[in-house]
């Protein structure tokens, strides 16, 4: 596939999505960065942000197939997963495979379950394969994972592991929309059903599977010169080096932010990463990865503005 179907392809699925979701355009762009560089995303907001919604829209304009799991305290993580159920009546195991198994994954309130059950996403996010019963069971290639936590609640909820967080490229902030955008949303969903899907609002999907494998495989044969990897190299030391940040970014987090950057240089037109590329996506790919310094919790320091700061400082190529 050439660059510009690939380009193509994303403004397709951005008007479908755009006939159900109103604003928000940062959110989907961050999605169809992820999932062309074959990656996962954290969406972190208050309630009726539409995370659920543009999620199922998402999946429905690129064809995919869609699972949803609402994370419970009770959750186990067979239920996740799968497993072998006993049938009295045969006398012999039933395999039961989970909601996981799908392309597209939403992972609902993802940090209202206890640590056991988020981790049985962790080798499904990683190696797109989930064992059980000793027997290791494939997941699609395009298998991708869009999570949500609520920011607001604080009781009752189990903060993500920082082994888990990594596996995510990215974390993107949900603000709430602005006077005109909120406007347009009350008369779009202000009458009929209180709950509407994809279908209702005439999302038609624009790819195949057959397609989207074609779009990855432009997306990994994109150039990325040895100027733009120190770039990211020395940005995400940078994160280890600061006295505002405790504990910095993983080598892991540099290579995922190369794919990253591959994949909007491909949504931008290009065969070919330049670092405004990496500055773009250096927040939502590090805000994650990075922990506050003692000191800069105590001066109430948001880690956003320190990754920013660190970009603006680090030396770009020209």
């Amino acid at each position: 596939m050439e660059i510009s179907d690939v380009k193509a392809l994303a403004e397709n699925i951005r008007a479908e999505t755009a006939k159900a979701i109103t604003g928000q355009s940062d959110m989907i762009d961050l999605m169809l960065t992820a999932l062309f560089a074959r990656g996962h995303i954290l969406l972190e907001g208050p309630p009726g942000t539409a995370k659920t919604l543009t999620a199922r829209c998402f999946a429905a304009a690129l064809g995919l197939d869609y699972g949803r799991i609402q994370f419970t305290p009770d959750l186990m993580p067979g239920d996740i997963i799968g497993s072998n159920i006993y049938n009295l009546q045969t006398g012999t195991f039933t395999q039961t495979k989970g909601p996981v198994f799908c392309d597209l994954l939403l992972a609902d309130e993802i940090n209202r379950t206890p640590p056991k059950t988020q981790a049985a996403l962790l080798e499904a996010m990683q190696e797109r394969s989930v064992t059980f019963d000793g027997e290791t069971h494939r997941l699609s290639d395009r298998f991708t994972v869009v999570a949500t936590q609520n920011p607001i609640e604080h009781q009752g909820v189990y903060p993500l592991p920082e082994a888990q967080l990594d596996r995510f490229l990215f974390k993107h902030v949900l603000a709430y929309p602005d006077a005109a955008e909120e406007r347009a949303i009350v008369l779009a969903h202000g009458g009929g059903a209180t709950s509407q899907g994809p279908q209702d609002y005439g999302i038609t999907a624009q790819a195949d599977a057959a397609k989207l494998a074609e779009a990855m495989e432009t997306v990994e044969r994109v150039t990325l010169v040895d100027e733009v990897a120190d770039y990211i190299v020395r940005l995400v030391r940078a994160t280890r080096e600061s006295p505002d940040i405790g504990i910095g970014a993983s080598p892991r987090s540099g290579a995922m932010l190369a794919r990253g950057a591959r994949a909007r240089a491909v949504l931008e037109g290009r065969d070919y990463v330049i670092p405004d590329d990496v500055k773009r996506l250096a927040v939502p790919a590090l805000r994650h990865r990075v922990t506050l310094s003692p000191t800069a919790q105590i001066d109430a320091r948001d880690i956003e503005t320190i990754v920013a700061d660190l970009v603006e400082e680090t030396e770009a190529p020209r």
